[in-house]
């Protein structure tokens, strides 16, 4: 029988003060407790969980899914759930635990917005991308699996972490995937990478061709494939474990270090997916093709906010190489290209190299500029500050006595009277001519 809305007993009502203010080991006994029902509704039909979720704790939230909380309950009086809640938090450890647990991100709240909707509406964009990058690790042991007349899987067994791992990253930096897979030596050998290539293509394929189409899932399988098929290419070709392909990438031209390989590399990516009557596809194209390469918006930032959702890249840094979120390091000489670690630093010094000094002329100029204008607004507004204060004073003068107005009108007439005219003045303050001195 499934609990009544507002049906809450003592014990379940501390409960959720300790979710609020407490620590887990209280919750810990209150779980334990036969009185207490992990999935009780409060009068608004919120669980625990939702509580959990909302105040964004997320030790809180792994006790209530190991004792039984239903992820995916939306008894609640606008049809909110728990993953909704936790986009609405901004917490995105928590939204991907949901998800992991099973939360279907797909569900619509008593308005029709999704999770990452929600997410989105209240401007909490990292949960976002975590919600539109997810891929549950089920889909992909698919593919681990002989299916059909097949006698061999279409992905080894082995295989499927590391390029979960793949799928699941909310950095697309062509860069940053070739990271991921110099990190796992299964993944550095041709063949792998062939295979894994192959079963992107087919999840690319069924998302297109499913009941309810999932565009946007389609295009970033669609782009991983492409980068992984280049990366077989130079592990075919080459002995140098993907480093020549990393400095294609960051190679940039003499003027201004734009990487021109890596921007036609991702508008060659997007102009092969094989769909070419989908939305998303038609929408990118529109943005990109009118823009000179080297120009804003790139196809990468372009691309990025249409797989993960981010509104652009407004109050964030990130790093010049890999394109990680959250770089905080930055060249010691222009001051003004930032990597994630020295490792990136060193990756790009070979072609930053070219144009760090002329950086650091432009950052010192526009300083000077800058430290001027600062100068200026501050005179300005010194002066502006000035002026109320002298017609302050002047009005205490004027009503200092009651007689201060006849007595000024009195002085200016003995003044008038006592000063020459405006020619007498001339005539006393010029020299004499030569006639007048000879006279």
């Amino acid at each position: 029988m499934a609990p009544k809305k507002g049906d809450v007993t003592e014990e379940e009502r501390q409960l959720l003060s300790v979710i609020c203010k407490g620590t887990i080991q209280e919750a810990g006994i209150l779980l334990g407790s036969k009185d207490v029902r992990v999935n009780f509704l409060d009068e608004h039909g919120m669980t625990p969980l939702m509580h959990a979720a909302y105040k964004g704790k997320l030790d809180m939230c792994k006790l209530l899914l190991q004792h039984g909380a239903d992820v995916n309950c939306n008894e609640h009086e606008h049809g909110y759930t728990a993953l909704m809640f936790a986009g609405l938090s901004g917490k995105k450890e928590i939204a991907w635990l949901m998800l992991e647990a099973g939360a279907d991100p797909d569900v619509v709240n008593s308005v029709g917005r999704t999770a990452a909707q929600m997410a989105a509406f209240v401007g909490q964009h990292d949960c976002v991308t975590v919600i539109n990058n997810f891929f549950p690790r089920e889909k992909l042991d698919y593919y681990t699996k002989p299916q059909g007349l097949n006698k061999e899987p279409k992905l080894p067994a082995k295989l499927a972490g590391p390029l979960h791992k793949i799928i699941t990253t909310t950095n697309l930096h062509p860069v940053k995937i070739v990271f991921l897979l110099k990190e796992n030596p299964l993944l550095m050998e041709a063949g792998a990478l062939k295979k894994c290539s192959t079963v992107l293509d087919l999840i690319c394929e069924k998302c297109m061709k499913q009941k309810e189409m999932n565009e946007v899932l389609a295009m970033k399988m669609h782009y991983l494939s492409c980068v992984l098929q280049k990366c077989s290419g130079f592990l075919q070709n080459e002995e140098d474990k993907l480093d020549d392909f990393i400095k294609n990438l960051l190679k940039g031209r003499d003027p201004d270090c734009f990487p021109v390989f890596q921007e036609k590399f991702v508008r060659e990516c997007i102009r092969k997916f094989p769909y070419p009557e989908a939305t998303l596809l038609q929408q990118l194209v529109r943005s990109i093709a009118p823009v000179d390469v080297g120009s804003d918006p790139t196809s990468f930032s372009v691309l990025t906010q249409a797989i993960t959702g981010q509104v652009g890249f407004i109050d964030a840094e990130f790093c010049t190489t890999c394109g990680e979120k959250g770089a905080s390091k930055r060249c010691s000489v222009c001051k003004l290209v930032l990597y994630c670690d020295q490792t990136c630093q060193k990756l790009h010094w070979f072609t930053h190299k070219k144009v760090c000094k002329i950086l650091k002329e432009k950052r010192e100029k526009q300083d000077l500029e800058d430290a001027k204008e600062k100068k200026r607004q501050e005179k300005l507004k010194a002066k502006e500050q000035i002026k109320p204060d002298d017609q302050a004073s002047q009005t205490d003068e004027e009503s200092a006595s009651p007689f201060s107005q006849s007595a000024t009108e009195e002085n200016k007439e003995t003044k008038e009277a006592s000063l020459p005219t405006v020619e007498n003045a001339d005539e006393t303050c010029r020299s004499p001519t030569a006639s007048e001195s000879e006279e």
